[in-house]
């Protein structure tokens, strides 16, 4: 009961702050030297933070104002939090920061944090400024999270080419790339965290990427943004905050880990074992198939990889040391290896195919033994 007291308390305090602030800064009149500027917070260590966050500072010393507009945050707090987030119906919101706090957070975290100026008239600052203000007040800010087409970059993106009136900001760069071959080096050092996105995203992230989604995209593309035939951000970004990179070690998150497990499953060759990791990829591709049907993700539809982390191993877990039905086994086990087949093609041409070929090389290998295991003995018995 304290707890709840304490946390309505605390909201309340933060709508109060919001609403208070929201006021001031709507009768506010940005001065000559006002700044507006994109803020691009590298990556760091933390799932959550693999591919940076990008943020819109608003600086008037004249006024006493450095606010930091961050389109990133949302409610732990949310009913049905998990299945929201799964489905794709979680909502995310526009906060606010002063900028020494927002800047006390990625310290803390050792994240880089880089600031490029947009060299626009004080009218579009203070339009810039307003559109962000009133987004806040109107529930604007307010947006359904979508891993590519809808997340902290490309409403900073949004909202910026709004006040321009154009599409100043657009995507430049690596658009030979698909979204796939784009995100594979942010997984550099966070090894079943790039397995993890290579299985469970679908065809849409197999396109060429032709738009801004990722937050050190956006400052890379910034760079070439023109406004009225000048630079819209010229120069090099300033960086604010610079830390050595540190990678992330650990003693199972790696290749070699992967390795040698399945290596382990092919070499003990213990029934057990092997129904066991039947049945691990036969749940994946369940919930894959789950996903595929009940998620607003776009990303995790048309999963091709449904192929190799098949339900159908579910059937073949079952009966791995079954002595019924070796006729339906074995027809099972020629459907899985026609499959696999199917999908060695598919996969062939994508980036991950090497981190995956560890697992396809397992699967057809056991589903060959089980099924010339099973021809023999149904040859036998006939």
């Amino acid at each position: 009961m304290k707890t709840t007291l304490i946390k309505k308390a605390f909201y309340f305090s933060l709508l109060f702050s919001l609403l208070s602030y929201t006021s001031f800064c709507q009768n506010l009149i940005l001065s000559t030297n006002a700044k507006a500027s994109i803020l691009t917070c590298g990556t760091g260590n933390e799932s959550y933070s693999l591919f940076g966050h990008t943020a819109i500072r608003i600086s008037d010393p004249d006024n006493q104002l450095d606010v930091v507009y961050n389109y990133g945050a949302f409610d732990f707090n949310t009913p049905n939090f998990v299945a929201k987030f799964a489905k794709g119906d979680l909502q995310y919101f526009a906060i606010t920061h002063s900028f020494n706090n927002f800047m006390s957070q990625y310290h803390y975290e050792q994240r880089d944090v880089f600031e490029q100026e947009l060299a626009i008239s004080l009218i579009l600052k203070q339009k810039l400024f307003d559109n962000l203000n009133q987004s806040l007040t109107s529930g604007d800010s307010y947006y359904t999270y979508k891993f590519i087409d809808k997340n902290c970059t490309s409403m900073v993106v949004d909202i910026v080419n709004k006040t321009l009136g154009k599409n100043a900001i657009t995507k430049k760069t690596d658009k030979d790339l698909t979204y796939r071959s784009i995100l594979y080096p942010y997984f550099d050092h966070h090894f079943f965290e790039k397995l993890g996105t290579s299985i469970i995203f679908g065809t849409k992230v197999d396109a060429l990427g032709d738009h801004i989604f990722l937050p050190l995209e956006l400052m890379h593309n910034l760079k070439l943004a023109t406004y009225n035939q000048r630079p819209l951000a010229p120069g090099e970004p300033k960086v604010l905050l610079d830390f050595q990179e540190t990678p992330a070690f650990s003693w199972w998150n790696n290749g070699y880990f992967y390795g040698i497990l399945l290596g382990l499953i092919v070499l003990l060759n213990h029934p057990i074992l092997n129904q066991i990791y039947f049945l691990m990829l036969g749940l994946i591709g369940g919930l894959f198939t789950f996903l595929g049907f009940y998620s607003g993700h776009l990303e995790l539809a048309n999963n091709y990889n449904i192929l190799l982390f098949n339900p159908l191993l579910l059937v073949l877990a079952f009966f791995f040391c079954s002595k019924v039905k070796r006729q339906w086994i074995y027809r099972l086990a020629i459907v899985q290896l026609v499959l696999l087949g199917v999908y060695s093609v598919i996969v062939s041409t994508k980036i991950h195919f090497f981190i995956v070929l560890p697992i396809l090389l397992t699967t057809t290998y056991l589903v060959i033994k089980l099924a010339l295991q099973h021809k023999k003995r149904l040859t036998s018995v006939l």
